[in-house]
């Protein structure tokens, strides 16, 4: 049985930061009390599932009280890790905090990398990337790093061409090749799944592929290396709670052997331990 709490919201940008106090303002003060549990806000899959299996198997053993609450978009982790409604997070990159930070003041920093999620290109139309028609539309995340993202794994792999140097800023407009002519449906990341019938591919992050039963490692027509990509996924604070002992406790215990058995036997290659 999972032991989390799962908190669903809908609204992003400005509104996320209201939904995300009233989901979690009862445990205003889970960051301050490092001698309550550890409050951690993540993605559902695959990062609540290894942080459950965490709390079921190792943190009894450790000395970690460790809760876990899930989150489906990309927005009130931070928010709430921001304002101490909860005491970390663990569903996100260097690229995307990095933009996240800068964009909205906080300041979340890394503690430690656990694993990548590589980004694929799926289709129920298509059975590979060669037969994409002239004019077939591709939807893509729209939050400028994960826009940025898709665009640079199709470039990889000689579906479009972008300009050089171009950054985790990259939008359709940075395009300087387009042999096939394809179009481009910005979405929500979360609502890439839910579109492959009505596009002709979609770019899916590789926890929301899971979500909708795509396996990256064998429904992706292509998908990202994983030699020296920047995305690993990592376990995440606000700024000066990087030396609470039960962050340490719990980075310890995300980067052991028993949760890299645990990735490695439970996702097959499609979430791959970065440690």
């Amino acid at each position: 049985m999972r032991n989390a709490t799962k908190f669903t919201t809908a609204v992003l940008a400005a509104g996320a930061l209201t939904l995300g106090l009233t989901a979690c303002g009862s445990d205003k003060d889970a960051a301050s009390d490092t001698s309550g549990p550890l409050i951690v806000a993540a993605s559902p899959t695959p990062h609540a599932e290894i942080l459950t299996y965490v709390k079921d198997n190792l943190a009894e053993k450790a000395g970690l009280d460790l809760e876990v609450k899930e989150f489906t978009d990309y927005v009130t982790p931070n928010t709430a890790t921001e304002d101490g409604s909860v005491g970390a997070n663990y569903f996100q990159n260097q690229p995307y905090l990095d933009d996240f930070n800068k964009k909205n003041g906080t300041h979340i920093v890394p503690v430690v990398t656990v694993h990548l999620e590589p980004l694929g290109l799926y289709s129920n139309k298509v059975k590979s990337a060669d037969a994409l028609k002239s004019g077939a539309t591709i939807a893509v995340p729209n939050d400028s790093v994960n826009e940025a993202r898709a665009l640079k794994l199709l470039d990889a792999n000689g579906i479009i061409t972008l300009k050089d140097g171009v950054g985790n800023e990259a939008t359709p407009a940075d395009i300087t090749e387009n042999p096939k002519n394809l179009k481009f449906k910005e979405l929500e990341a979360a609502q890439t799944p839910r579109a492959l019938d009505d596009v002709d591919a979609a770019v899916i992050n590789g926890n929301y592929a899971l979500e909708a039963d795509l396996s990256p490692a064998k429904d992706a027509l292509v998908s990202e290396a994983p030699k020296d990509n920047p995305y690993g996924n990592f376990l995440a604070v606000k700024e000066g709670n990087e030396d609470d002992p039960r962050v340490a406790k719990l980075a310890k215990l995300l980067t052991s052997p028993e949760v890299k058995k645990f990735i490695e036997d439970k996702y097959e290659g499609s979430v791959i331990a970065s440690f």
